[in-house]
């Protein structure tokens, strides 16, 4: 038995991953000794050493993204599926990780978080190199072999099998791929350039395919659906525009805000209106100067009597306009500082017009021009004793904000993960389409070694994430905490998309700098994806921080 078998070929990747689960925990105590010399995370000595703890933030997040596509070889090996394709792209996605788990890991275009700076101990990283499994799965014909095969079929519209192990599932997928080819990739370049609002007769067709409401409660005359759903459709309406994608973030977002933390009587007025697509929500957290840091919040609400009047400022509101419903954050107990004051209303507001964009007394806005992720453009709101009933209250109880806030997070980057997936595969086909159909000197580009590698990886990298992504979906379907792990999913899908669109904007040529060009579209709209819902520096730090608190 050679290595190019099959079984060979996973034994070599689960050595590998072995090797690799070594690596950490000697990593683990490297980092440990660093900001918890004590026994428990000291929040300076994070900060001090940021540098450390976020290279060990992707180093977990680089190894759980092997060991899930190590469980989806073996899914495949299982069901008769593990054919050459998939075999090519497992070697590539190990042979790669694996050796910038030795030699360094990119943690942006100018960020390498190499081994000695974690505090990794040479004996430890010796071992680690000289790990024969990773020698073997990084055999240089090996290699080129594989990257041809992932090229041409990348070429030839094959991406390797998903292993969703769901009729239902797989059946959603293709039926939302089908519809986002005929009603949305056909308009979305036109949107993006003449910076417009997605059209209403699409959101209402949204609506009628269950969009808003995938996760809602039948009893709430939504579908039911688990999170796995809301990243298939999330991924499949995103790969078409990522604004179209995204509309269902505001309703997923202020749904589960209220499914739990509402009270009965919200739950039944709001749901299945969010559910149907009558009332569409928009998620105003955000203000100047503040960005990740919501315990420095200062919008107030002061109650009077029956109502809050609000004043404060708020930024970067998606879809802030055109919105029915504010999931608004706000500050209701002025003497505390931090997150204790904090509370989260259930604001109704008028929809706005292009010319009147905020319609309500106490209440004004302007838009942001932005790069990409258009189509339902970005706002700063000033409030100015803009009332809202007391009954508003999410649940009821002031200072509660925060933590209801924080119970929807695992949700949204999950839903952020797919949304970038999306993406991230748009950029793989684009650049795919165009690398087989340009020639050059007499040849398709495609068989230059280079832009064929290319190829290969942004194939790879999509599918590593991918099963990674569906990894968090699926332990979030199963009320299992998947903080960390919905963490590292938007943390490397983020990477991932932009990595996918500057390479196939680059395969383009001096075509791919055309704005009339989709590639240009999507570059601009992958550059959003590693700063919302999270900055990559946010998450990694996030993400450290709860690695090290699993020791305690």
């Amino acid at each position: 038995m050679t290595d190019t078998d099959p079984a060979a070929l996973l034994g070599l990747c689960r050595a590998g991953l072995a090797a690799a689960e070594r690596l950490h925990q000697a990593t683990r105590g490297a980092i440990a000794a660093l900001v918890a010399p004590a026994g428990r995370t000291d929040p300076a000595l994070l900060d001090r050493h940021q540098v450390a703890a976020h290279g060990f933030s992707w180093q977990a997040t680089y190894i759980e993204a092997l060991r899930q596509a190590l469980g989806w070889a073996e899914r495949l090996e299982r069901d008769g599926a593990f054919g050459a394709l998939e075999q090519a792209m497992l070697r590539l996605g190990f042979a790669e990780y694996l050796g910038q788990l030795g030699g360094g890991i990119a943690m942006s275009q100018t960020e390498t978080a190499r081994p000695a700076e974690m505090g990794i101990p040479d004996a430890d990283l010796n071992r680690f190199v000289a790990e024969p499994a990773a020698r073997a799965l990084g055999a240089r014909a090996a290699l080129e072999d594989a990257r041809i095969l992932v090229a041409a079929a990348a070429a030839d519209g094959r991406f390797g099998a998903i292993a969703l192990d769901d009729e239902m599932l797989a059946a959603m997928r293709e039926e939302f791929l089908r519809f986002a080819a005929a009603e949305i990739a056909p308009h979305a370049d036109a949107w993006h350039r003449e910076d417009v609002l997605i059209p209403l007769p699409l959101i209402e067709k949204l609506a009628a395919l269950g969009v808003f409401g995938l996760t809602v409660p039948e009893a709430y005359q939504g579908l039911g659906l688990g999170k796995t759903a809301m990243c298939v459709v999330s991924e499949a309406l995103s790969g078409a525009c990522l604004g179209v994608g995204s509309l269902g973030t505001r309703s997923e977002i202020a749904a589960e805000l209220i499914r739990i933390g509402g009270t009965a009587e919200q739950r039944a007025r709001w749901l299945p209106a969010i559910a149907s697509g009558e009332v569409l929500p928009t998620a105003v957290f955000t203000e100047p100067d503040t960005g990740s840091d919501l315990g420095s919040l200062r919008t107030r609400a002061e109650r009077h009597g029956d109502v809050y009047r609000i004043h404060g400022a708020k930024t970067w509101i998606t879809h802030g306009s055109r919105s029915d419903l504010m999931t608004l954050l706000v500050r209701t107990d002025p003497r505390e500082k931090g997150y204790r004051g904090l509370s989260m209303l259930l604001a109704e507001k008028p929809r706005g017009t292009e010319a009147d964009p905020f319609p309500a007394p106490g209440m004004s806005g302007t838009e942001i021009r932005v790069l990409g992720y258009r189509g339902m453009k970005e706002y700063e709101i000033g409030f100015d004793g803009f009332e809202v009933p007391a009954a508003a209250l999410l649940g009821g109880v002031e200072g509660a904000g925060f933590k209801q806030l924080m119970e929807t997070f695992e949700s949204a980057r999950i839903q952020t993960a797919a949304r970038a997936l999306g993406v991230a595969q748009n950029a793989l086909e684009l650049g795919a389409g165009y690398a087989r159909d340009r020639r050059q000197f007499g040849t398709p580009i495609l068989a230059f070694p280079r832009v064929g590698a290319k190829l290969a990886w942004m194939a790879t990298e999509t599918m590593l994430v991918r099963q990674l992504t569906y990894f968090a979906a699926r332990r979030k379907d199963a009320g299992q905490r998947c903080d960390i792990e919905a963490g590292m999913a938007k943390l490397l899908a983020a990477r991932v998309a932009f990595a996918n669109a500057d390479s196939a904007l680059q395969i383009h040529g001096g075509n791919g700098y055309a704005l009339e060009t989709p590639i240009n579209r999507v570059f601009c709209d992958a550059r959003i994806l590693s700063i919302f819902e999270g900055a990559a520096e946010i998450q990694a730090q996030v993400i450290a921080r709860g690695l090290l608190g699993r020791l305690n």
